[in-house]
């Protein structure tokens, strides 16, 4: 369970920096991150790390792609969580 948890903790770290990243970079003009690759970071257990980012720097908040989409990976992660958490307690 320790493993699981530093797993999604790394990936929400990694994930918050970058949408940092790429606010400021929207600012600034300068090339983006992709929107294929802000997702790929939710799907790998950085949707959390997304959302904070979301919310913190006000980035991608009127994106239906997000809106929407960002609850739906976090709904899967958290059924695959339960469903991890109760194979370890049988």
């Amino acid at each position: 369970m320790l493993a699981l948890l530093l797993y999604i903790t790394f990936w929400t770290v990694v994930s918050y920096a970058v949408m940092k990243v790429d606010k400021k970079r929207a600012q600034t003009g300068e090339r983006r991150i992709s929107e294929k690759t802000l997702f790929t970071l939710a799907w790998l257990g950085g949707s959390l790390g997304i959302w904070l980012g979301m919310k913190s720097f006000r980035h991608k908040t009127k994106k239906r792609r997000f809106v929407v989409g960002l609850p739906f990976i976090i709904i899967i992660q958290i059924i695959v969580i339960f469903i991890i958490f109760l194979s370890i307690e049988a």
